[in-house]
């Protein structure tokens, strides 16, 4: 058989449902394969939002998100889906086409070096220069791509490769079990919690995996000790459980900053210094002690320096973690719950403001009142990132996706696709800057042709917002960060989709309602006030205290 048949064979017999992508002239091959398979080609407008839907199908199911480029400027244009897949755990599989590697008649024409470009960024890259060895290759890839930590691999199928002839020699899937924790350490584990008075418990984004929110929230109905999550850790255990404190939405000098200050043992599940830290270490002996619950070690760092490592299956850890830990009577949780309290009543504060255009946190009201528990909501990257990590709480796992590792602009819309097809019977809102939504705003067009039902946020400020705050909080003047739009209404209306422009925040309720009820794709262009930012998130919580 041909090996462009062979690889989409092997794909097959992973269980790939879809490849996202641009092909090219040296994809040919592998484009007649596809259309000759079960495997659906979703066509994209760019090659990088066809990465950020894979990683976005990877980190939702579990499973390899495949997306596919020419070589050259195809394949350059997945760096940026490859790094965000890469920090933010995301199995996700890159193929690439490359010119003929037995006999050229181009030059260097397009070429360089795709492999060695993507290995920093990857866990695996490799070309293939026999087609015999693709059963071998692709079982490899995807092997690494899943096991822990998950991220990205890269496989490049020269043109002269894919049209061979090969032996048909396909690897079974087996599934992958990972060792449980040594039971030394799970025992220190213990004695360290019991002896603990204000032990607390973090939730990351290493904990998003089946099994481990349920065993999560078991031990946290068995022992009783509260919780905060990182940013991609939220939803893993239900934010509304009445022991939950909040989500770090900043490193210090927030609310949830407090009760982090009090504790004096941190039980830390799925965190790793990739994401942005939820707060910082010291090196003092009456700091507060840390204990790693993960997958793998720690990677010691500046901010993250854990005292005891517990390595092994996550869920079988906080299992064996519940059954041993006995509920202390010297355990003062008092402070924790009188925290959550005031968090609650700090966070809500601008919840009902009127006023036009919509301060962020209106915005995260109206959303989470609009949506329910399963529906969907992705992130673009912005300041208003911070008002959603800190406000909108999820009772469920990967029900807010935000990118909190790369942290990439232009990475919303396309994820928001990928949820949708994924999660076709679930309401998907993508919130965007006006900013991040121009980097792949063409994607309207690909969500239009594939018929699905999407409503899109652009927050517009005119500006991009995010490092506006950070220059007003470095004293620095407003310069060098002020945008033009065009007419969202107008731009939606020309890729197929409706547009949509409220003028007071009870309008934006009421159009945001009707869009993710009607089916289409719909376009919201909603002027947002960001000027509180430097006031609240510089000022205002520097200047807090940490006193009930």
């Amino acid at each position: 058989m041909k090996a462009s048949d062979l690889f989409i064979k092997a794909l097959e017999n992973e269980g790939v449902e879809y490849i996202f992508g641009i092909p090219g002239e040296e994809n040919l091959d592998m484009l007649e394969s596809i259309r000759n398979s079960k495997i659906k080609l979703i066509l994209t407008r760019h090659e990088q939002a066809a990465g950020f839907m894979a990683a976005t199908y990877g980190r939702l199911t579990g499973k390899v998100g495949v997306c596919m480029a020419t070589l050259g400027p195809g394949a350059t244009n997945f760096a940026t889906s490859a790094a965000y897949a890469q920090l933010g755990g995301m199995p996700m599989l890159m193929i690439t086409g490359q010119k003929p590697i037995k006999k050229s008649k181009q030059g260097r024409f397009q070429i360089i070096d795709i492999v060695r470009m993507m290995r920093p960024m990857t866990k695996y890259a490799k070309q293939i220069v026999n087609g015999n060895n693709i059963p071998s290759v692709i079982r490899e890839a995807f092997k690494i791509a899943t096991t822990e930590r998950p991220g990205a691999v890269h496989i490049e199928l020269p043109e002269d490769i894919a049209a061979e002839e090969v032996d048909d020699n396909i690897y079974p899937v087996r599934s992958f079990r990972y060792p449980q924790a040594n039971k030394d350490a799970v025992l220190d584990a213990v004695q360290r919690i019991e002896k603990a008075k204000r032990p607390l418990l973090l939730i990351g984004a290493g904990a998003n995996r089946t099994r481990i929110g349920n065993a999560l929230t078991h031990f946290v109905n068995e022992t009783g000790i509260p919780f905060f999550t990182t940013q991609m850790g939220k939803g893993v255990v239900d934010e509304n459980h009445k022991l939950c404190l909040s989500t770090a939405a900043l490193s210090k000098d927030d609310f949830i900053h407090c009760a982090i200050e009090r504790a004096d043992l941190i039980i830390n599940v799925g965190h790793d210094v990739i994401e942005k830290p939820p707060f910082f270490m010291e090196n003092d002996k009456n700091a507060t002690k840390v204990i790693h619950v993960n997958f793998f070690p720690s990677e010691v760092d500046d901010t993250y320096f854990p005292q005891l490592d517990v390595v092994g299956d996550i869920a079988s850890s906080i299992e064996a973690l519940t059954k041993a830990v006995s509920v202390q009577e010297h355990w003062d949780f008092d402070y924790y719950k009188r925290m959550a309290a005031e968090i609650k009543t700090h966070l809500s504060k601008y919840f009902g403001e009127t006023k036009f255009p919509v301060l962020p946190q209106r915005v995260v009201r109206t959303i989470r009142q609009t949506l329910e528990e399963e529906d969907i909501l992705t992130l673009d990257n912005g300041v208003y990132k911070i008002w959603f990590a800190r406000n909108y709480r999820c009772a469920r796992p990967n029900t807010l996706l935000l990118d909190n590792a790369l942290a990439t602009m232009g990475a919303g819309l396309p994820s928001a696709i990928a949820a949708k097809m994924v999660n076709p019977d679930k309401k998907v809102v993508s919130v965007c800057g006006d900013g991040g939504f121009m980097m792949n705003s063409q994607e309207i067009e690909t969500a239009v042709r594939l018929g699905i039902d999407l409503t899109v946020v652009i927050l517009n400020d005119n500006a991009y917002g995010m490092i506006k705050w950070k220059q007003a909080g470095m004293g620095f003047k407003d310069y060098g960060l002020d945008l033009g739009n065009p007419d969202f209404k107008k731009y939606a209306k020309s890729y197929g989709a409706k547009g949509y422009r409220p003028e007071s925040s009870e309008e934006f309720a009421q159009t945001l309602e009707k869009c993710v009820n009607s089916k289409g794709v719909h376009v919201i262009d909603l002027a947002v006030d960001y000027s509180l930012n430097h006031k609240i998130l510089n000022e205002l919580l520097a200047e807090k205290k940490c006193l009930l």
